[in-house]
């Protein structure tokens, strides 16, 4: 059985807790992930690192973006469409563009700058033809419209990461021919709404990721997150779905490689 971690953030796993990074890609393979990519919140000070860990790695790859919470960041701001562009295209271990998006939630940049940097990475996913990677909370109406607006006419694709909002931003997300990706989340006992959501998502647009180091499924809730604790999250999928694990974790494993389709392993 082979699982892939579809988003996760292995430089912000504390090596404390959890060990090197060496330990980190031990564990997980062990435990049935055959794979991951490792994404990119702020350039100006993470893209070197993980890129770096991609490089280390025959089954990791990277994206590069920015995390709407740092879209005002002065140092982030810096980077432009074909900035971002000239990065993607520097190393073919680099699969995606993003995370970006919008958080209304937390709000820790304001709503005009998140708006400004979301547009940016969707020209330079387009650009690109990488699969863009969104991370939208509390801001449905708003991801639909820019998507919407930007990708209107072009090949855009991409992914709804950690996905927890609602059935409308669900089917809006699957009508732009988007991917919708769950975490741990799923596998909360408050999550029943979640899971029915997830329960209307076809089987051909289904991926599964621990988001680690946060959202450590049941039974592991409160601990830090990992790759190698997916199976958690692929077997509430699973029973979703009524299928096998087996069968829904090679499901999910190939849909990674439809919409990553530069991932490739080394030979």
């Amino acid at each position: 059985m082979k699982w892939i971690d579809s988003h996760c953030h292995l430089n912000h796993i504390n090596i404390k807790d959890a060990g090197t990074v060496d330990d980190i890609v031990s564990r997980a393979k062990k435990a049935g992930v055959e794979a991951m990519l490792t994404v990119n919140c702020r350039i100006s000070d993470e893209f070197t690192n993980i890129l770096s860990i991609a490089n280390k790695f025959d089954n990791i790859w990277c994206s590069v973006g920015t995390h709407p919470h740092d879209a005002a960041c002065e140092e982030e701001m810096k980077y432009s469409t074909e900035d971002i562009v000239k990065l993607a295209k520097s190393s073919k271990k680099i699969i995606a563009i993003g995370e970006t998006g919008l958080d209304y939630f937390y709000n820790n940049s304001p709503k005009e700058e998140q708006q400004k940097s979301f547009r940016k990475h969707i020209k330079a996913a387009i650009q690109t033809n990488l699969p863009l990677i969104v991370h939208s909370r509390d801001a449905d109406d708003d991801t639909i419209k820019i998507l919407s607006e930007e990708g209107k006419g072009t090949k855009l694709k991409g992914v709804m990461h950690c996905f927890s909002s609602t059935e409308k931003l669900a089917k809006a997300s699957l009508d732009l021919g988007f991917y919708i990706s769950f975490s741990g989340i799923v596998t909360f006992n408050k999550a029943s709404e979640l899971r029915e959501i997830a329960k209307t998502v076809p089987l051909d647009r289904i991926l599964t990721e621990t988001d680690a180091p946060f959202l450590a499924p049941t039974p592991h809730r409160g601990k830090t997150c990992e790759p190698s604790l997916m199976v958690h999250t692929g077997e509430v999928l699973a029973n979703i779905h009524e299928l096998p694990l087996s069968k829904f974790a090679e499901i999910s494993y190939n849909n990674f490689f439809k919409l990553f389709d530069k991932a490739k392993f080394s030979e």
